[in-house]
């Protein structure tokens, strides 16, 4: 099995604008073994998607470092966004095959592998049809299969599920987790809903409103493989309630800043 981590020390992070600078993160340090589902959750603004795309390396921090150790060979990354970033040019079978013709496979081996992997996201009658074509879950699903598909070391999720109605959420939730179950990579998974955060991960990081910090670790009493029909669970709510102790007053704040700086 793979022991490769990823640590990530001290880091800093400002946005510069012509409007001035913002401190997105400060003095962020925690360490993610290979294999694991880590979650963050935080306020909006807090740098939970910042602090991804400088694990992906698409960022580079004022200060601090992130260091992939023990891997046998770079880790590949892979970043799944908010919105699915399919190509709308693109069928859905080139769309989830398009990470390996990155890796240089050819056009034989790419229809293959994303036409397997389609079949364990339920798209095969889809693979011809275009991203507009889709409802939005589906294209979503198609988006998870276009990062699971190119098999990854680390994957790095930001609120993939946020734009999904309740119902849908729940089954991209538990094809999510089947697929992960498979190979495991590590995963690093922004996301908003506490409860989402529980039910998934391995930890829970809390992060600070801005400037972002790592406010605590929650670590959800649950094994793998996991039911996620156990959300009602009292373990879970009270987790839930624990959590958003520490992150209302500051979600509140900022909601009463935006309601002055509207009026």
């Amino acid at each position: 099995m793979n022991r490769g981590t990823m640590t990530i020390d001290h880091l800093t992070m400002t946005h510069r604008s012509p409007r001035g600078a913002v401190i997105a993160l400060a003095d962020v340090s925690f360490t993610v073994a290979a294999g694991e589902f880590v979650a963050l959750v935080g306020p909006s603004g807090c740098g939970k998607s910042t602090l991804l795309r400088l694990a992906a390396g698409l960022l580079t921090p004022d200060g601090g470092t992130i260091a992939f150790a023990a891997w046998p060979k770079p880790p590949k990354r892979r970043l799944v966004f908010q919105d699915h970033s399919l190509f709308p040019w693109m069928t859905i079978r080139d769309n989830v095959g398009f990470g390996l013709e990155m890796d240089g496979l050819s056009k034989r081996e790419r229809q293959e592998q994303a036409a397997a992997q389609l079949v364990t996201m339920g798209l095969t009658d889809f693979a011809e049809h275009y991203p507009h074509e889709l409802s939005g879950g589906m294209r979503q699903r198609a988006a998870i299969a276009r990062a699971f598909v190119t098999q990854p070391d680390i994957l790095l999720m930001d609120e993939p599920l946020r734009a999904l109605d309740a119902q849908m959420r729940l089954v991209i939730q538990e094809d999510l987790l089947a697929l992960w179950e498979r190979k495991r990579p590590m995963v690093l998974y922004v996301t908003h809903d506490i409860e989402e955060a529980l039910l998934l991960a391995d930890r829970v990081l809390v992060m600070s409103g801005q400037p972002g910090r790592i406010r605590e670790e929650i670590v959800p009493p649950f094994g793998r493989p996991r039911d996620l029909t156990g959300r009602s669970h009292p373990e879970v709510e009270a987790l839930k309630w624990h959590i958003w102790s520490m992150l209302e007053q500051e979600v509140k704040q900022k909601l009463q800043i935006k309601g002055t700086s509207s009026a």
